[in-house]
């Protein structure tokens, strides 16, 4: 199991552009908390560009994302990425015990919306600053299928500020934008 073989994977069975933007987002967030908490920053990245590599195929509850972990198991990767995927989902009723399966589920609703707020901004992500995002997260039409509760509990279950959180989010996408899409 390394990276290559991860993204190879998510490549086969993830067609869509900007579902493997959102990943390759989530993946970035990932490597940066791995960073910040000396971790195994090659880890992290598989957990963050393989949670969702199953949605195309897989898209009704509870297929997504057990479906994917069955795929991953017979693969070999190992069950603490697996555990972290499955946790991401809080309908799996899998706990996240571990640091990774906390950041992944913090960060995975949040880079969604980061990237929505983005989007619609004339530089992007570039100078996007948290008060916009703070203030568009009030806003329940914008992007409303973004789970706030989950972003919430996900901020709470990490111990982290919101402010904090969204900063540090927003500077680990910024780093990857070309990547994302997110350049002006």
């Amino acid at each position: 199991m390394n990276y290559t073989d991860a993204l190879n994977l998510m490549h086969e069975y993830t067609k869509s552009d900007s579902l493997r933007k959102h990943m390759y987002a989530v993946e970035s967030v990932m490597r940066a908390y791995a960073r910040k908490y000396n971790d195994d920053e090659e880890k992290w990245a598989i957990a963050g560009v393989l949670h969702d590599f199953d949605y195309e195929m897989f898209p009704t509850i509870p297929d997504h994302p057990l479906k994917g972990s069955e795929i991953l198991k017979t693969k070999g990767y190992p069950d603490d990425i697996r555990y972290a995927i499955l946790g991401h989902a809080s309908f799996t009723n899998v706990k996240r015990e571990t640091l990774m399966a906390k950041v992944l589920y913090a960060c995975d609703e949040l880079c969604g919306f980061i990237t929505a707020v983005a989007v619609i901004r004339p530089n992007k992500i570039s100078d996007l600053q948290v008060s916009s995002v703070k203030k568009k997260l009030k806003d329940k039409a914008f992007a409303k299928n973004v789970s706030r509760e989950d972003i919430d509990i996900g901020i709470k279950e990490l111990g982290v500020p919101l402010e904090d959180h969204i900063r540090f989010v927003i500077e680990a996408m910024k780093a990857d934008a070309e990547k994302l899409g997110l350049e002006p």
